[in-house]
């Protein structure tokens, strides 16, 4: 215990005296944190829509002004013609193009109905469904209310079937986006900082010359892997610990469940991904080589960790590779944890799969560091 504590205090020091690197470590994370997490959002507002109106008549304008006192859009007016639409569609002048045909007023009036035309840009895919369903409920609420304008009076005074869903949203009753990405993105910086640093810090030592001086001392090889995996385990529970503080006070996420269950899952992940920082030092020359392969794999975990894309979305192939992604279980227990309130029992299966990676990780970390070349 006396060689490792030795270590841990040599790695202290040496983070502190690096002034270029304590911003990045302490600073940059927080700053992305608050950042990203007002950014990254799949909810879809100011959609800019214009419209062709050939039929000029108060029930298109109707239609119209509905459009303009929704929140999702903002109409930016009117084009004469479709070909000219069809131009600021290409220019991404406009979202939206809502098409009134001639005698659209007439026409609802004689048959009761009628139909629209609505172009939109569908580069980015889930975003055009999106906007589509919100215009499809401005429609349905204009529909609702000219139907019982246009119905004759003999009719009006019959009773009308309705049935109403009374919707109920638990675990983020605002529906507040915040509430789902912050958890996600905090687990994201916590991964990125702490796999990144490890995976520098022997490669680090190579290329300053210092590794040779301490492969020739008596260390033995766990104590060397547990000296330099220790104080970045610190670091990123630092890290976590300010990002939950921000979560609660700048964005007002809740934590339904216990605190304690949060860090114990955080202590077990770290040792993975230090492990995996590690386990990749041990492998490369160059910072430069260390820095490159990290990235390869954090790319991948976070497109696969169902934070940006449903797991259930994917593939079936994709949702069994996903099994493998440590990034995975910690979204989805920080998520359960903080907002449903699981406790231990709920995430157990998780901190199983997470213990098994942590002891296969480190021992593959210990093994493949050589005192000797």
């Amino acid at each position: 215990m006396k060689t490792i504590k030795y270590i841990v205090q040599k790695e202290f020091k040496q983070i502190m005296r690096n002034k270029g690197m304590l911003p990045i470590i302490f600073v940059m994370p927080l700053l992305q944190l608050i950042i990203l997490s007002n950014a990254a959002t799949f909810e879809v507002n100011n959609i800019r829509l214009s419209y062709i109106d050939q039929d000029q008549t108060s029930l298109s304008r109707e239609l119209i002004s509905k459009f303009e006192a929704s929140e999702y859009f903002s109409v930016l007016g009117v084009y004469p013609s479709k070909k000219e639409a069809d131009n600021a569609l290409k220019r991404g002048e406009v979202d939206v193009v809502l098409e009134i045909p001639r005698y659209f007023e007439r026409d609802l009036v004689r048959e009761k109905r009628n139909s629209l035309a609505v172009y939109l840009n569908a580069i980015d895919g889930a975003k055009a469904g999106v906007e589509n369903v919100y215009l499809n409920r401005v429609v349905r609420d204009f529909n609702r209310k000219i139907s019982v304008e246009l119905m004759q009076p003999e009719d009006r005074t019959l009773k009308q079937m309705n049935i109403l869903t009374i919707p109920s949203f638990w675990y983020n009753e605002t529906l507040n986006y915040k509430t789902f990405m912050v958890p996600g993105i905090l687990v994201l910086l916590v991964t990125m900082l702490t796999l990144f640093l490890s995976g520098m810090n022997i490669v680090r030592e190579k290329e300053v010359g210092t590794l040779e001086q301490i492969n020739v001392t008596p260390i033995k090889k766990y104590q060397f892997i547990i000296g330099k995996l220790f104080p970045f385990w610190v670091l990123g529970i630092i890290i976590l610990s300010v990002g939950l503080l921000i979560a609660r006070v700048v964005f007002n996420v809740p934590i339904v469940g216990n605190i304690g269950l949060i860090y114990l899952f955080t202590a077990v992940y770290l040792l993975v991904i230090l492990g995996m920082g590690l386990f990749i030092s041990n492998y490369t020359d160059t910072q430069q080589q260390a820095m490159f392969i990290a990235w390869f794999f954090i790319v991948v975990f976070i497109l696969m960790s169902g934070l940006f894309t449903p797991i259930e979305s994917m593939p079936d192939w994709a949702q069994k590779l996903t099994l493998l992604n440590p990034i995975r279980y910690f979204v989805e227990v920080i998520r359960m944890v903080m907002l449903k309130g699981s406790g231990l029992g709920d995430i157990l299966w998780h901190f199983g799969v997470m213990s098994f990676f942590a002891v296969v990780l480190n021992a593959l970390a210990v093994w493949s560091y050589r005192k000797t070349n």
